[in-house]
Order: structure tokens, then C-alpha cells, then sequence
């Protein structure tokens, strides 16, 4: 008897599913490659004060550079993951830029990427609320992000500082251990008072101080010289760079200090 009621619930259910009185959504959970879910934050982290700064699924939060809203080409979100397009490699031409909405001053920054081979991209911080009008990329700080071994910026610069990992153009990544191109890399960006530093997977890359002399006389024989306050401002937005080549990124997550 038990049975035959279990049966005839089971039945009418599906019957209602069928009629559409019932949706059923299946909902995936999507994991990296140790079974961790993706782009979602543990319950030490949300004690800890870490927040989503990409929910995974949607543009919430994020705007173009020079856009009021979400770029309409030139970015996708599938499968946990948000990307910029190849468009041939050209700086911010395809879908440009995108930033957070909101201005950050001390911080921990968390997320991954990974490259496609030759590929070329940015993590910028203390971006300008407002851009010199310019082409190209918006003007931050940035935390490079580079196939070291197939794009030619690697080669350019002053003593090894446009590769990954490091302050580009201004402090080189010492120490670093990248992974191959097609894995998953950890970066993390700390920014405290007028301290910031640079980790790439777990190791210490980048140190400087903001507002030293030395750090400003660094700016001034950079490709940043002639824009004032340049590393400077007390805040700013937090940047993905579209550098017209594939690289995905997930996982992106904020703790303001």
C-alpha cells in the first residue's frame, strides 16, 4: 500500500510537471578543477569581510571605461568564467575596458586568469574616476597580466618590468612561478595605507609605497610621466583590461581594509 502511494505521488507530479503547474530548475554548480565551487565565497571568507566583486553570472557592478553600461561586444560570460574576445590584439579597441562601478582605496584583490598563448591583459587599480581623453586604455596602476614567452612587451621596458606579475612599465615581478598558458594563475593585489603588493600564485612579487620619492621618480621616467596624480588619487575603480586577446577570469573577489 505504501508503495502504491508513493507511486501514484511520484505519477502526479510529473503529470503536473508536464502541464507546467510545476517548474523544475536544475541548476548546475559549477567547480574549478579540485571540485571547489567557482566565483562563490566560503563561510570564513564572508566572516573574514570578503565580498563577490563578479557574481559569475551576470555584468552587475562592472561598466565600460568610457561606457555608462556594460560593453555590448568584446566580453562573454559562459560557464563561470568572463573573458575578453580576440579581436587581434589591438589596446581597448574590440569592447574596451571594463571597471567596477564603485571607487576602492584599501584593499585586498583576489582572482584567477588564464592565457591563451601570446595573450595580453591587465588587473588596473587606482584607475581614474575621470580618463584623459585619449585612446587606448584607461589610465590605473596595473598588475600585468602576460604570455611572457610570446608577446613582445615582455621584451620591452626597463629590466624585465612589463612581464607578468609585475607594475607594468614601473617595478618588474621578482621571484614569480607562473603556470603554463592554459592554467589557472592566482593573483593578488594588497593595498594598505600606501603600501601595495603584487603575489602571484602565493608568492610575494611586487612591494612599493605609493607616496615615496622613489616611487615617483619612477613615474617620471615611465610611459605614465605626464599624467598628474598618476598612482596617486586616494581611490579609484579596479580594472579589466580588453587587449584584443583571449584570457578568462573568475573567481574575482574584494576585501576593503
Amino acid at each position: 500500500m505504501k508503495r502504491q502511494h508513493i507511486g501514484w505521488i511520484t505519477s502526479l507530479v510529473i503529470l503536473l510537471v508536464a502541464a507546467g503547474w510545476i517548474s523544475v530548475a536544475a541548476q548546475t554548480v559549477l567547480r574549478d578543477e579540485s571540485g571547489i565551487p567557482l566565483n562563490t565565497l566560503s563561510e570564513a571568507e564572508k566572516t573574514a569581510g570578503w565580498k563577490l566583486l563578479w557574481d559569475g553570472k551576470t555584468t552587475q557592478g562592472w561598466r565600460g571605461a568610457r561606457l555608462p553600461a556594460f560593453p555590448d561586444k568584446g566580453w562573454e560570460i559562459k560557464d563561470g568564467m568572463l573573458s575578453v574576445l580576440e579581436s587581434g590584439g589591438a589596446e581597448s579597441r574590440n569592447g574596451g575596458d571594463i571597471i567596477t562601478e564603485k571607487l576602492y582605496g584599501n584593499f585586498e584583490l583576489s582572482l584567477e586568469f588564464k592565457l591563451t598563448p601570446g595573450a595580453n591583459s591587465g588587473v588596473k587599480y587606482f584607475v581614474f574616476p575621470v580618463q584623459p581623453n585619449r585612446e587606448g586604455s584607461a589610465i590605473g596602476l596595473e598588475y600585468q597580466v602576460l604570455d611572457d614567452d610570446k608577446h613582445p612587451d615582455a621584451k620591452l621596458g626597463v629590466g624585465g618590468n612589463r612581464t607578468v606579475g609585475s607594475l607594468y612599465d614601473l617595478i618588474p615581478a621578482e621571484n614569480k612561478k607562473a603556470k603554463p598558458i592554459g592554467e589557472w594563475n592566482h593573483a593578488r593585489i594588497v593595498a594598505a595605507g600606501g603600501r601595495v603588493e603584487h603575489w602571484l600564485n602565493g608568492v610575494k612579487v611586487v612591494q612599493y609605497e605609493r607616496p615615496c620619492p622613489a616611487f615617483r621618480a619612477l613615474i617620471l621616467k615611465s610611459k605614465y610621466k605626464d599624467y598628474k596624480e598618476f598612482g596617486q588619487i586616494p581611490a579609484g575603480h579596479i580594472l579589466l583590461q580588453d587587449h584584443g586577446n583571449r584570457v578568462w577570469y573568475r573567481n574575482i573577489k574584494i576585501k576593503e581594509l
